[in-house]
């Protein structure tokens, strides 16, 4: 299937590693003009000349580096069409733990990274009349999980932003969307999940996704043919999560 999406501008966000990486990969193979972010200048770097895209290093919990990023990248490129806000998971944690300190981190890690992307992509889009934004989140967002309560709480929050901020800009051709990964194949979930087989086991699919699976959704959410598709938390998750949303 043709998407339709060659010559589009991509920032893909956390790009060098995991869902990111297999992102931007794919949207590359669709012949987009790809930039990727991440905090590591070598890691990046390596992923960079792997997929053919741009690198801009960077750490989105610094003030204002997210901000001296979309500049940076709409300098160069002279437009963002597709965003994708993928700043990493917070910490793990327990509610009853955590301090005033701790949930300051995490917003600064999760919830102004976002912000501060799509404030400075969108006027652009706007302007043009066409635009995709994926945020990644994760099925602590929809169904809570113990020991992530820094996840628990702030990427619910970022769904409702989604939803709140797709009805705004529909009328300018401008879809936001939110990408829920499920137990995916990648570091982040190895780390934190210590027995994959018993994970398999609760999975109806039977295993953890691949990141070109995520990645195959991403770059049709991030196409022309996805126009009609936007304000809603779409799940790749091997049918883990219970909910009907």
């Amino acid at each position: 299937m043709d998407l339709g999406v060659k010559g589009h501008s991509a920032l893909v966000m956390g790009g060098s590693r995991g869902l990111g990486r297999a992102i931007a990969q794919a949207f590359a193979e669709e012949g987009m003009r790809v930039a990727i972010s991440a905090r590591d200048p070598d890691v990046l770097a390596a992923a960079a000349r792997e997929i053919g895209a741009s690198a801009y290093p960077a750490a989105y919990n610094r003030p204002g580096a997210v901000r001296a990023l979309i500049d940076a990248v709409l300098a160069d490129a002279g437009r963002i069409d597709v965003l994708v806000v993928n700043s990493g998971g917070p910490s793990t944690g327990s509610a009853i733990e955590a301090t005033a300190a701790d949930w300051q981190r995490a917003f600064e890690d999760v919830w102004l990274p976002t912000t501060e992307a799509i404030r400075g992509a969108l006027p652009g889009m706007i302007e043009r009349g066409y635009g995709r934004i994926l945020v990644l989140t994760s099925l602590a967002a929809v169904e809570p999980e113990p020991g992530l309560v820094y996840s628990n709480s702030l990427r619910p929050g970022l769904h409702g932003l989604v939803n709140t901020l797709s009805r705004e800009v529909a009328k300018h051709k401008v879809t936001v969307n939110a990408l829920v990964p499920g137990y995916m194949n990648t570091q982040r979930v190895l780390d934190i999940q210590a027995d994959p087989t018993e994970m398999h086991g609760r999975i109806p699919a039977g295993r953890y996704g691949e990141p070109h699976e995520l990645a195959a959704l991403a770059a049709f959410l991030a196409s022309p043919r996805a126009s009609y598709i936007t304000g809603q938390a779409m799940a790749c998750d091997g049918g883990l999560l219970k909910s009907i949303y």
